[in-house]
C-alpha cells in the first residue's frame, strides 16, 4: 500500500506549522513552507460555513497560494452529513494535502459547534472521523486538547485512531486551561505510545532546542509550532537541516518585507480599494525583537510601502537569502 501524504512526510526530519486563526494564512504557510516545514496547516473553516453559508473557492481561509503544496485543510463542526459534504467541497475547491478536524478550540463562539466540545462528547467525533474518511481518499487527521477539564486524552486518541484518523495531534493542555500555564508533554508522550498511528505534539514550542527536546522526550512523530513560528519562519529551516542560525537583521528584515509584499498579492485591495498589510501589525515587530525602537512605526503601517520605510534602516544592508528548503518530494518555492 501506498502511504498517506502523512507518513510520507514523516520520513524527513523537521516540524509542522500550527493552524492559528489570523496568523496562519497563505503569506505565513508560504514562507514557512519555504523554510522546510513539514506540511502546513490552514485556520480552521467552519463545515456549515462551506455547506449551508454560501461559502466558495474564493474563501480565503482555505484558498492556496499558486503552486500550494503541503497544506493541510483544518474543519470545525459537529455534524457528520455536513462535514463530510465539506470535505467534499473543501477537496474540490482548496486541493489539500489532508483534511484536518479541528477538536482543540477553545473560543466561547464555537462553544456547541465543534472545537473542544467534542472531548465532552467523544463518542460524537468518533462518528465525525469516520464521516469524513467516507467523504475522501485523502489523509484525515484530529488535533485535540488533553481533555475538557481532565485529561482524557489516551481514551480520546485510540477512539479516533480506531475510527479512522491517520495522524493525531495532541495540544498538551485541556480546554478549560485555554492558553494558560504549562503545556503537559508527559501526557502527550503517553497519547504517543498508547495510539497505533503518528502522534504530533504541540504546545509552548518557541526554539528549536526546545522541539529536539520535546520530540525526543514524548517519543512523537514530529512537533508542531505556532506562535514561535510568528516572525521567525527559520525554526522551521532550523528542524529540517540542523542549521539554528538566524538571518542577519538585514535578511530578517526584508522577509519581513517580503511577507507584507506576499500579503498584499494575496489578498489584493480592500473594500476601500487600499493595498493594505494593516493585519500584518501584529506580526512584522515579531521578525526584530531585538531592534524594539523600529516598533512604534511597525504597529502603525498601512501599506508596503510604509513597511519598508519603517525597515529601511536595516535594508539598506540586506543580502540575498539562502534558497528555500527541500522537504519530501517537493521545495516550497518563491513566486
Amino acid at each position: 500500500m501506498t502511504p498517506g501524504f502523512y507518513a510520507r512526510r514523516l520520513q524527513a526530519p523537521g516540524a509542522v506549522l500550527a493552524p492559528m486563526a489570523g496568523y496562519s494564512d497563505a503569506p505565513l504557510r508560504q514562507l514557512a513552507a519555504e523554510q522546510g516545514a513539514l506540511w502546513t496547516v490552514s485556520e480552521m473553516i467552519s463545515s456549515r460555513g462551506l455547506v449551508l453559508g454560501g461559502e466558495s473557492e474564493k474563501l480565503t481561509l482555505g484558498r492556496p497560494y499558486p503552486g500550494e503544496e503541503g497544506r493541510v485543510v483544518q474543519l470545525f463542526g459537529a455534524e457528520p452529513d455536513i462535514l463530510a459534504e465539506a470535505v467534499r467541497r473543501a477537496e474540490t475547491w482548496f486541493t489539500p494535502a489532508a483534511i484536518d478536524l479541528n477538536m482543540g478550540c477553545p473560543v466561547p463562539k464555537v462553544r456547541g459547534r465543534g472545537g473542544a466540545c467534542l472531548l465532552q462528547t467523544p463518542e460524537v467525533a468518533y462518528g465525525l472521523i469516520t464521516a469524513m474518511r467516507g467523504a475522501t481518499r485523502l489523509d484525515v487527521s484530529a488535533k485535540i486538547r488533553l481533555g475538557w477539564d481532565e485529561n482524557r486524552s489516551v481514551e480520546i486518541a485510540q477512539g479516533l485512531a480506531a475510527a479512522g484518523a491517520s495522524l493525531i495531534t495532541v495540544h498538551g493542555r485541556t480546554s478549560a486551561q485555554r492558553y494558560t500555564g504549562e503545556a503537559d508533554w508527559d501526557a502527550i508522550a503517553r497519547v504517543a505510545a498508547a495510539v497505533p498511528v503518528p502522534v504530533v505534539g504541540s504546545g509552548d514550542i518557541l526554539t528549536a532546542a526546545q522541539a529536539r527536546a520535546r520530540r525526543r522526550e514524548a517519543g512523537v512523530a514530529a512537533v508542531m509550532i505556532g506562535r514561535g513560528a510568528v516572525g521567525n519562519p527559520w525554526l522551521f529551516r532550523a528542524l529540517a537541516t540542523g542549521d539554528d542560525a538566524l538571518p542577519p537583521a538585514a535578511g530578517r528584515a526584508r522577509t519581513a518585507l517580503r511577507h507584507a509584499e506576499l500579503h498584499v498579492a494575496f489578498y489584493g485591495p480592500d473594500r476601500y480599494g487600499l493595498a493594505s498589510v494593516r493585519p500584518l501589525r501584529k506580526v512584522l515587530p515579531r521578525y526584530l525583537p531585538d531592534f524594539p525602537e523600529l516598533r512604534d512605526a511597525l504597529v502603525q503601517v498601512d501599506t508596503v510601502a510604509d513597511v519598508a520605510a519603517a525597515l529601511s534602516p536595516l535594508l539598506e544592508d540586506a543580502v540575498p537569502l539562502p534558497a528555500p528548503v527541500a522537504v519530501g518530494a517537493y521545495a516550497g518555492r518563491r513566486p
